[in-house]
C-alpha cells in the first residue's frame, strides 16, 4: 500500500538537504510531534460523501491519519465544507475520480443507504480500505457480494458501528455471551419503524450542483423532489427506515450478545400488521427475540436470563438485580465516549479501523459482521411486506423453499449501476 513505501517526506528532506550542502528551512508541521505524527506517517483518506455524519467524522478522525481528497454527487457540499474548514481538498463531484487517486491509503464512504456499496466494492478494485457507515447495505444479495470483495482484495473493512468500540457494550454482550445470566429465556427489542413505498411527487428543478442521476444511483429513475433527496431515509427507494437505521444498531449488539456475529435466525415472523408491525424471529438455539418494544434501548436489547435481567445500550447497560455484575468497566471507559457529539462520536472505533490498517487484522465491525447484523434488519422489513412466517437459511442465506420471498434479497438496479459482474 502507499503509506507502506513512500519514503518518509522528513527522510527525503534531509537526504536532499545533505546533497546541496545549504542549509533547509523545514515547516514544523512536516514532522512528527507528540501526539501528532508527521504527515508521510499518517494514513491518507478520502471521504466520499460530504453529508452531516461525514463533517462529524472528519472532525473526529485521529491524528494518525489526514484527509486529502473529498466528493460529493452534490458537490456544492463538499466546497463549502472545504471552505468552512480552510482545507485544501482535492474536490470531486464522481467518486470514482477519487478513487483514482494513488496516494489515498483509505476511504471514509458515507453516503445514502442505498449508494453505499458499489464505491465500497470499486474502493477494494482500487486497494483503497474502508470505513462504511451503518447500515451496510440495501439488499441481503449486495451484502453478499461486498463481503466477497472485501476477501479477495484483502482489504480493512470497518462498519461505522460504533458500540463495537465502546467498552460498556463490549464486556455485557460478553456477560451475556459467557453465560453469566444463566439460559436465555427471550431477548425484548424496539419495534423500529420500516420504510414507505414511493408516492408521486411533483418533480421540482434539481439544485445547482447535483447530479441527480448519480444520486439515485441503482434505484429507479424519479423525478427530483427534495423530500426524496433530504428525506431519504423515510422511502423503500433508498433505505430500509429506522429498521435498517437504529436497528442496525440495536440488533447487532442483539447479535453479538448472542454470538451470532457469522449467522442469524431461522425464524422471522409478524405478530401485528402493516410496515411498523412488531416482529419476532426464533435462532437455531431457540432463543426468542421479539421486537416489540416502544420504549427502550434503541441501540440493544433487554436480555432475559434465569439469573436476572440485563438491558444493553449505547454505552450503558443495567441489570436486575442491581448487584448482577460484580466487576464492571471503570466509568472513566463511558466518560470518555461522552463529549460534544456524545451520541455519535467515532473517534476510538476510526483508531481500531486505522491500528488494522497498519497491522492488517480484522477491525471489531468487520464487513462481515455488519453484513450479518442488517440482514437481521432487512429480514424483518421482508416479513413485513410479505406478511407471514418464513425461514431463513443462514448458511446460504435463502429463504427456506420460498421463492415469492427469496425475490426480495435482491431489486432490479439501474443501468449503469449494476454490480460488477466479475469482483
Amino acid at each position: 500500500m502507499a503509506h507502506q513505501t513512500r519514503i518518509s517526506r522528513r527522510r527525503w528532506l534531509l537526504q536532499a538537504g545533505t546533497a546541496a550542502s545549504v542549509p533547509w528551512f523545514v515547516p514544523g508541521s512536516v514532522f512528527a510531534a507528540p501526539g501528532k505524527p508527521a504527515p508521510s506517517e499518517r494514513v491518507t483518506v478520502g471521504v466520499i460523501g460530504m453529508g452531516g455524519r461525514a463533517r462529524l467524522l472528519i472532525d473526529q478522525l485521529p491524528e494518525t491519519a489526514q484527509v486529502a481528497s473529498v466528493c460529493d454527487c452534490f458537490v456544492k457540499r463538499a466546497e463549502e465544507h472545504a471552505k468552512a474548514k480552510q482545507a485544501s481538498w482535492r474536490i470531486h463531484q464522481d467518486y470514482r475520480k477519487l478513487l483514482d487517486e494513488k496516494d489515498l491509503d483509505a476511504v471514509l464512504v458515507v453516503t445514502t443507504d442505498h449508494g453505499r456499496v458499489l464505491p465500497c466494492i470499486h474502493a477494494c478494485q482500487a486497494g483503497k480500505d474502508i470505513y462504511a457507515e451503518k447500515p451496510l447495505t440495501l439488499t441481503i444479495a449486495e451484502g453478499r457480494v461486498l463481503v466477497n470483495a472485501v476477501r479477495k482484495y484483502q482489504r480493512v473493512f470497518q462498519v461505522g458501528s460504533q458500540q463495537r468500540s465502546m467498552e460498556m457494550n463490549r464486556f455485557a454482550c460478553e456477560f451475556v455471551r459467557s453465560g453469566k445470566l444463566g439460559k436465555i429465556l427471550e431477548v425484548r427489542g424496539i419495534c423500529y419503524t420500516g420504510p414507505k413505498r414511493y408516492e408521486p411527487l411533483p418533480e421540482q428543478p434539481i439544485p445547482e450542483g447535483l447530479d441527480w442521476d448519480m444520486w439515485l444511483g441503482q434505484a429507479a429513475m424519479r423525478p427530483y423532489h427534495p423530500s426524496l433527496h433530504f428525506g431519504w431515509m423515510a422511502w423503500r427507494d433508498f433505505s430500509g427506515g429506522e429498521m435498517t437505521n437504529w436497528g442496525a444498531h440495536g440488533l447487532d449488539q442483539i447479535q453479538w450478545a448472542l454470538g451470532m456475529d457469522e449467522t442469524g435466525p431461522v425464524e422471522i415472523w409478524p405478530v401485528s400488521p402493516g410496515p411498523n408491525g412488531k416482529v419476532h424471529y426464533r435462532y437455531a438455539n431457540g432463543v426468542l427475540v421479539k421486537l416489540e418494544l416502544e420504549r427502550g434501548p434503541h441501540g440493544g436489547g433487554i436480555f432475559i436470563g434465569e439469573h436476572g435481567k440485563m438491558e444493553i445500550n449505547r454505552n450503558k447497560f443495567t441489570t436486575n438485580p442491581k448487584d448482577l455484575v460484580k466487576d464492571p468497566p471503570p466509568q472513566a471507559e463511558a466518560d470518555k465516549w461522552r463529549d460534544e457529539v456524545a451520541l455519535w462520536q467515532a473517534r476510538y472505533h476510526m483508531e481500531n479501523w486505522l491500528s488494522c490498517i497498519k497491522t492488517r487484522q480484522k477491525p471489531v465491525a468487520d464487513v462481515e459482521i455488519g453484513h450479518r447484523s442488517v440482514t437481521v434488519c432487512h429480514l424483518a422489513n421482508i416479513a413485513r411486506e410479505l406478511g407471514r412466517k418464513l425461514h431463513w437459511d443462514p448458511v446460504k442465506e435463502q429463504f427456506v423453499n420460498d421463492d415469492e420471498a427469496n425475490t426480495y434479497l435482491t431489486r432490479p438496479r439501474r443501468k449503469g449501476y449494476e454490480l460488477p459482474e466479475h469482483i
